[in-house]
């Protein structure tokens, strides 16, 4: 008995350390998204959270159409609450926003400001084309509770917000971007913002998944760093 205790001892150490590995937060995770998705809610949690988490790999898939992440195989996606099916688990990581028209201060030299809406149609205005439908994104206002778009026309179109952004900061045209995310340019004068009164508010950016009977250390962790907490 005396020979195989050391034995004993091994095996249990050994079994000890399997149970520590199999509960330590490690894998990929693939995340379907849009760039300022990722600025805003991903970009501040992220190297804390890699350094904390030295053996999980985040994959992000930049995509501004409504992906099915069960389809196409993602571990979670992100969108604004409203637009979450109902059959998904939706956790809050943002909280709400809205949309500021804004444009350079070069760009306001040579165009006079809008005051209302309906005056963008005799501006130039970058947009945004959203897949799968392909359709330019109408931008939104609000009136007095009711709510209506108006087409802005212009001559750059991109799939990506960054570049919208990117596009009016050059002086190209208005664009249409999340306030939070051209906060820093508003800030130092980069941009100026219009029509404030008539931009609505939209529900906060959720990460939202497929019901699993039990989540892996690995998700559980990335959705506890995420979570919003007001």
């Amino acid at each position: 008995m005396r020979s195989i205790a050391p034995l004993f001892d091994q095996i249990t150490a050994e079994l000890e350390a399997l149970g520590e590995l199999r509960d330590k937060p490690s894998g990929t995770i693939r995340i379907s998204c849009t760039d300022d998705q990722i600025e805003l809610c991903i970009r501040p949690m992220l190297a804390s959270f890699l350094k904390s988490y030295p053996d999980i790999t985040l994959e992000f898939y930049i995509d501004y159409g409504f992906t099915n992440v069960v389809e196409e195989r993602f571990d979670a996606g992100i969108r604004m609450g409203e637009s979450i099916s109902k059959d998904m688990i939706a956790v809050r990581i943002g909280p709400d926003w809205r949309l500021a028209v804004v444009g350079s201060p070069e760009y306001f030299e040579r165009n006079p400001a809008p005051t209302t809406p309906h005056e963008l149609t005799g501006h130039d205005c970058v947009n945004i084309r959203h897949r799968p439908s392909g359709a330019i994104y109408a931008w939104e206002f609000e009136s007095n509770g009711q709510a209506f778009t108006v087409k802005a026309d212009g001559q750059l179109v991109f799939n990506s917000i960054m570049h919208v952004l990117n596009a009016a900061v050059d002086g190209v045209g208005l664009a249409y971007v999340p306030e939070e995310l051209v906060a820093p340019y508003l800030a130092d004068g980069r941009l100026k913002e219009v029509l404030a009164d008539w931009c609505p508010e939209f529900q906060g950016y959720h990460l939202y998944y497929p019901n699993r009977r039990q989540a892996s250390p690995a998700f559980s962790a990335l959705v506890e760093a995420l979570k919003y907490r007001s």
